[in-house]
């Protein structure tokens, strides 16, 4: 990937995002050597970056960590189409984490994982800090094409927590 097209994914990264939901520039372009992390793009007819999944592969699952669309175009299907593709191609459960539904922007990005597919999971879960100085985050956890018990959600929670996260578990937030 080169240096531009990172930018771009960047820079609707941070438009789309809070800062405690993302890693610092250096630290997102060092996931690009990361063999189990993948970012897909979508273009306009001009070439120019629009949208971005941001997702890792695992043996067991595969881990949807962000999508966005650039916020002008915002609203036109195209996150709807990255996400479609992505899970149409997975043979194996799909997880993303979400927002505890607040608010009326949280229920409605909740809602449109469910119009897909995903199920809303219960189980308590924390983001750890991305930053340095950022607090825990917590969220929930959506999965496709099944919800899981609480069995299959610590799995994958201590997965996501060693890999993604790169903190020891069991990590207590």
């Amino acid at each position: 990937m080169n240096h531009t097209t990172f930018d771009e994914i960047f820079a609707i990264m941070e438009a789309s995002f809070p800062t405690s939901e993302i890693r610092t520039f250096e630290g997102q372009q060092e996931l690009l050597d990361v063999p189990d992390y993948r970012l897909i793009t979508e273009m306009n007819s001009e070439g120019k970056i629009v949208a971005f999944m941001a997702c890792w592969e695992f043996p067991g699952f595969r881990f949807v960590e962000h999508i966005a669309v650039d916020p002008s175009i915002r609203g036109g299907g195209i996150g709807k189409k990255l996400m479609t593709e992505y899970i149409s191609l997975s043979n194996k459960p799909v997880l993303l984490e979400v927002e505890r539904p607040l608010g009326e922007m949280e229920q409605r990005r909740i809602g449109f994982y469910e119009r897909l597919g995903f199920h809303l999971n219960p189980y308590d879960y924390v983001q750890p800090p991305l930053r340095e100085g950022n607090e825990d985050l917590p969220l929930l956890i959506m999965t496709y094409p099944n919800p899981v018990d609480e069995e299959e959600f610590q799995l994958y929670r201590e997965i996501l927590y060693s890999e993604v996260y790169k903190v020891t578990t069991p990590y207590q937030g």
